[in-house]
This record gives structure tokens, sequence and C-alpha cells, in this order.
């Protein structure tokens, strides 16, 4: 039998304090209608972030599926992500949590430093075969507070016709000097060279940390001169024509529809688009962002986690790790990461996916170079040290600071 402590339930204040930046990820927008726990002990709540599923889609008949293989009725309920984190705050305060939350990763240390969720010392959910740089985005103060459901990241897809006709082997393209020298190859030859997102939202702070990792710079320090480095690397873009302007209001669906135009020799942007790549209408491939020097860099892992928040009633925890652990298990992992383009979280069924489709092989090597936002035990300092750096992207983008000054004051600002 498993035994818990109760945990605080959150203040009102901390319903406030901890608002975070929630992660980038595949899931559709929308919005779901509020779930709660019903009196029979049969019926077990689920909260996910994926309202775009309905009744009947593969995802909802996995739910089902797993409820009666644990003996009970799973009740589901899809919210928009941005919605989710403060349901489940409320939830946890009212004593009214559902019995599985998924969550986008960031937001997992802000629900355990709230006393939401419990840990998988408590819970016994397995994570022994989860790739250990998935598994620290769920992780915080030393605890594990869940298991990833899949992840999804970003690599750069590039237009094969647009880089043939400009000269361009992507072979060559290993780090950002021949990168570079790619993009002035493509300007040369009367075409565009690489789209990305600037935008001063987390999605800024997401596509723009690949390029602050690969130059060796850390989260807690934002002036490094690595850190300035790789800011001073999307500023010559800018300064040499290699990127557009637009980069600096591009969200990533406006820049992928750039990249979509065929005139671009690159775009950075995630699994997500796979499907919309299909349909370009023109012959892409996928590479991974290299580091400053070489080598992939960590790009930052979106995706949710399967936790088990708090419950008055204990003895409702042995169940629900039943569901959490049917949701995860290897066959169902791999039909659900099928479903919501990701890539899973154990080598098992990465190497069953690339086995059904090698286009997955580019996004399975991103994947295991990636690397949580919130890792690092950076927990809920995150949002704060993100907002500086998407602020510090667009100051020095606008020309309104220098690379080295913007870092500058983003740091003095986080401390």
């Amino acid at each position: 039998m498993n035994s818990f402590s109760r945990r605080r339930r959150p203040t009102a204040a901390v319903l406030i304090s901890l608002a975070v930046a929630t992660g980038v990820t595949a899931c559709g927008s929308g919005s779901g209608s509020s779930g709660t726990k019903g009196a029979d002990s049969g019926t077990y709540t689920v909260w996910d972030p994926y309202p775009q599923f309905a009744k009947g889609s593969a995802w909802t008949n996995l739910l089902d599926k797993c409820g009666t293989e644990a003996g009970v009725k799973a009740k589901r309920t899809g919210f928009d992500t941005s919605d989710l984190t403060n349901k489940a705050l409320l939830a946890a305060q009212q004593g009214n949590s559902p019995d599985i939350l998924i969550v986008d990763n960031p937001v997992v240390s802000t629900l355990a430093e709230a006393g939401v969720l419990t840990t998988t010392d408590d819970n016994k959910l397995d994570t022994s075969k989860v790739d250990p740089n998935l598994l620290a985005a769920g992780q915080s103060g030393g605890k594990t507070y869940g298991t990833p459901i899949g992840a999804n990241t970003l690599a750069l897809y590039y237009n094969k016709k647009v880089l043939k006709e400009a000269g361009v082997d992507i072979t060559s393209v290993k780090d950002w000097a021949s990168l570079t020298a790619a993009l002035e190859k493509v300007k040369k030859a009367g075409k565009k060279g690489i789209t990305f997102s600037a935008i001063g939202t987390e999605e800024g702070s997401f596509q723009f940390l690949p390029w602050f990792w690969g130059a060796g710079a850390k989260l807690t320090q934002l002036d490094s001169a690595q850190g300035q480095s790789a800011l001073s690397l999307w500023k010559d873009w800018l300064k040499g024509g290699y990127a557009p302007n637009s980069v600096l209001n591009n969200t990533q669906t406006t820049s992928w529809q750039e990249f979509a135009t065929g005139d671009y020799a690159f775009a950075e942007n995630g699994t997500w688009q796979l499907a919309n790549a299909k349909k370009a209408g023109f012959d892409y491939g996928v590479l991974p962002i290299p580091g400053a020097s070489g080598g992939s860099a960590a790009a930052p892992t979106g995706g949710e986690f399967v936790t088990l928040p708090v419950q008055d009633d204990t003895g409702r925890y042995t169940t629900a790790q039943k569901l959490a652990t049917c949701l995860t298990s290897t066959q169902n992992l791999y039909d659900t990461d099928t479903t919501l383009s990701y890539v899973a979280p154990t080598s098992e069924v990465q190497d069953k996916q690339v086995a059904a489709n090698a286009e997955l092989k580019p996004w399975v090597d991103a994947v295991k170079a990636a690397k949580g936002r919130t890792s690092d035990d950076l927990g809920t300092k995150y949002p704060k040290i993100s907002e500086q750096m998407w602020k510090a992207v667009q100051s020095a983008l606008s020309g309104s600071k220098s690379p080295k000054d913007a870092l500058t004051d983003a740091q003095s600002a986080v401390k």
C-alpha cells in the first residue's frame, strides 16, 4: 500500500506568483469544459492539453482502454495548454485535483513547487527507460515528478532545390561558419537564406536557445561571451540580409509560412511541421541545428509529462499509477507519439519509430541532444530568465542595443 504525506495546498498568492510561460509544442488550440472527479470511486479523472482530440479519436480510445485494463472508467477533459496550468493550481487549492494530469514540461516544476504533484518515489512510476535528458525536464530539487509522454524539438528544415541552385552541399554544413557560408551562397544566387521566430514571447526564447546553448552558454549567465556570440550570430544574419527583418515578429507558424513559399534555403522549426513539410510541394531535408564549433546543439524540448497530483484519498494512487503506466507503455507510447508527431522518450520506442519512418532519424538525433528549459534545477526561475532573454533578442535584432549591452541588461534584470 502506498503512503503519502499530505502536501500544502497552494494559496491564492501562489496561484498568481507561479504563473509561468508555457512551452511551445505541437498541441492544437481550443478549450475544454472543466472536469471534476465523480463521487464514484470507479471513475478516474484525466486532464490533458489535447483538446483537438474528440471522443472516438486514437487518444481518447487509448484512455478508455487503459481505464478498462485498470478496472475503472477514465473521465477525460482536454484543455488549452495555456489554460491548464491555472486550472490545475486552482483544483489543487480546492482539493479537487484530477487523478492524472498531463502538462507541458516547463510547468512541472511550477506545480511541484506549489505542492501539487507526487514524486515518482511516492507514486512508483517507472522511469528507468526514459532518456535522462528528457526526464530532467520533470525534475526539481533532486526529485522527479512524472514521466514524459513524448518530446518535440527544433531542427533546420532545408529546401534541396534552393541549395542545389546555390551550389551548397548540405553535408558541408557542420557548424556556424559553414552554415553562414551556405547562407552567403544562397543570397548571391538570388534566393533567401534562413527564417526563424525571434518574437518577444516564449517562442522567441525557445528558438534562440539552440544557438545560445550551441555556443556553450548557460541560462544562469545570460551575458557570457558565449551568449553574446549567439546573439551576434543572429544579428549578423539580419545585417547581412541572410535572414529577414520579419523574424522580429514571426511566430513559429508565420516563420513556417515564409519557408513554405519555396524561396528560403533554411527554416528553424519543429517536428510538428512534418505534415506541412510534406504538403509544401518541394523536396526538403532536416538537419540538427549545429553547435558553434560543430556537432548537434542542444535544442529545447517540448512535449508533455504524465503526472499524478496529490489526493486527499491516498488510496487512489495505486490505480492512478496503473493508468499512467498504461499510457506510457512501449506500444502505447509508439502509437501516441505517432499521433502527436512526437519523438518517443525511450530509445526502444525511438528505434521503432525510425524503423517505420526513416525521415524521423534526424529528429531522434535532435531529441537525444535536446535539453529541458527548466533543467539544471532552474525550475520556476526559468520564466523570468526566458523573458529577459527574448527582450534581449528583440533589442539586439531591432538595433536598439548591441548584443553585449542587451544581454548585460538582461542579466542585471534577472538578478
